[in-house]
């Protein structure tokens, strides 16, 4: 079977029992090339009847599914890691046309995904349980991991192939059949996903597609042979997911926002942490998890931290992703622009210091583009809504503190806990500032410290709703329900009832 999938249709809809498929009313969603600032297609939005049939579709291929042996499973995860390295490009493409970010930054975020797949076709070793003979009276004891049933995974729009390939490939290899429901703004990717699933020869039904907003959401938190939920987005919409889940009787791991500081000591390589700063802050137009949106410059170093940072910014090549060069692409939609404007905007009108201001940009022959020029804050306060709340955008702020402790204790206050990082050349500081600091995710020396896949992925407070981070063993233990099973072989003959619990 190949794969016809490579180029945007003019409509997107949903992918059940391995085949396209339209949505089941009329309700749609206009899809835009953010560097073109046009709509350049539209999505089917599901309703309530068209979850229902992912749902019964996912029900009905997850028993057999779920009964295959686990290497056969895995064999299938090895095929679609061979196909998702044979259409990087075509699946970078699409999103880099829906999303805006450049063509090589898509093509670094379907390798990150792809090294999810290829931690899950290893998974069979981690589904293993353990094994205890002669516990007491000739009984043996033994553990094994099961897989849910029907999961689903909400994925947001700046990482529409890498974040679900955080859900789906652990759920698949689990033994589960998984339900997408990507974010509305960029959808083509998902579709492409489907395909070369299915050319990867996984059965129909074990992964679906729905598109659509909050109806499609709330059908999958609500219905019954949905067993867990996994989320990825902004903070009040995690919570929401989160309770709604755990009132519905599911599990659910929901990662929220993030308000991510770097840390720069006054021995670390300036140049080095502001070219750290420059494509942390910067790279995919701030619209990471991870990206690093707070500065945090410790003791004399500020000025020249700024200046150096200002210099940088200053040159950075803002295009249309495609374009040869381009260092950051423009923001996904015109809301999204309007919205860090207006971030801009408070920072002015509550006292930080303006550098450089991003509002204003245009790139030639992309007029009506949803571009912003780096925007870089000094003197920055808490307090401030440009530092209390996430922008998610090209919008970097410094703070200025005169030690490590308070450094440290600056980021240990703050609602969020997702990432962080420090640059200093000293051993020393770099252990306390690991053992002290409250977040899921540090980097010494590292910008965007996002774990390896066989690790797992999450932040702390604010930034994670649920007892499990993403992918990784922890995704296997999210994906699985532990079971323990004694069993005994008696003698023949029955010795009468037992009264007492078997001990040795």
């Amino acid at each position: 079977m190949s794969i016809t999938y490579t180029t945007p249709l003019s409509h997107v809809g949903h992918w059940i029992d391995n085949e396209f498929r339209r949505g089941g009313d009329d309700r749609q969603s206009p899809v835009f090339d953010p560097a073109a600032g046009k709509v350049a297609r539209y999505v089917d939005l599901a309703s309530q009847a068209d979850v229902e049939d992912a749902v019964a579709s996912a029900v009905a291929a997850q028993v057999k599914w779920g009964n295959l042996a686990p290497q056969r499973r895995a064999r299938v995860l090895f095929k679609m890691k061979e196909l998702v390295e044979r259409h990087t490009d075509d699946l970078a493409r699409l999103i880099t046309r829906e999303h805006g970010k450049t063509f090589p930054d898509a093509q670094g975020e379907v390798q990150r995904g792809l090294e999810i797949i290829e931690f899950a076709c290893g998974i069979p070793q981690l589904l293993k349980g353990q094994y205890s003979d002669s516990v007491g009276g000739g009984i043996a004891n033994w553990s094994q991991r099961m897989p849910l049933g029907v999961t689903a995974g909400i994925t947001p729009f700046n990482f529409p192939f890498m974040v679900p390939m955080w859900m789906a490939p652990v759920a698949i290899a689990c033994g589960n059949s998984f339900i997408l429901k990507p974010s509305e703004r960029d959808p083509s990717p998902s579709l492409l996903t489907a395909e070369l699933f299915r050319e990867a020869g996984l059965p129909a039904g074990v992964f679906n597609v729905v598109q659509g907003d909050k109806t499609a959401v709330d059908a999958l938190l609500a219905h019954p042979d949905v067993q867990a939920v996994s989320f990825v987005g902004s903070t009040p919409i995690a919570r929401y997911i989160y309770e709604t889940a755990a009132r519905n009787g599911k599990r659910s791991q929901a990662l929220g926002g993030a308000k991510n500081h770097m840390v720069v000591m006054p021995d670390a390589d300036l140049d080095q942490a502001a070219d750290a700063l420059i494509g942390a802050a910067y790279g995919s137009a701030g619209e990471r998890c991870m990206a690093i949106s707070v500065a945090v410059a410790v003791g004399h170093i500020a000025d020249e931290l700024v200046a150096k940072v200002k210099s940088r910014a200053e040159k950075l090549n803002i295009n249309d992703g495609e374009a040869p060069g381009a260092d950051m692409g423009p923001v996904v939609t015109h809301a999204a622009k309007a919205r860090i404007e207006d971030y801009i905007a408070s920072g002015i009108e509550q006292g930080a210091s303006p550098v450089l201001d991003g509002r204003g940009h245009v790139v030639a022959g992309r007029e009506t583009g949803y571009f912003l020029g780096a925007t870089l804050f000094d003197h920055v306060k808490p307090g401030m809504k440009i530092y209390e709340e996430e922008i998610f955008g090209p919008v970097l702020c410094v703070v200025r503190v005169d030690t490590f402790a308070e450094a440290v204790n600056l980021i240990n206050a703050h609602a969020f806990g997702n990432g962080v990082a420090c640059y200093t050349r000293d051993g020393r500081t770099a252990q306390e500032f690991a053992q002290k600091i409250q977040v899921g995710m540090v980097g010494i020396n590292v910008p965007l410290p996002v774990p390896m896949a066989w690790h797992s992925f999450g932040g702390w407070k604010q930034s994670l709703f649920g007892d499990h981070h993403s992918y990784g063993e922890e995704g296997v233990r999210f994906y699985t329900r532990y079971k323990s099973v004694m069993q005994r072989w008696p003698d023949s003959g029955s010795k009468g009832p037992e009264f007492v619990m078997p001990v040795n």
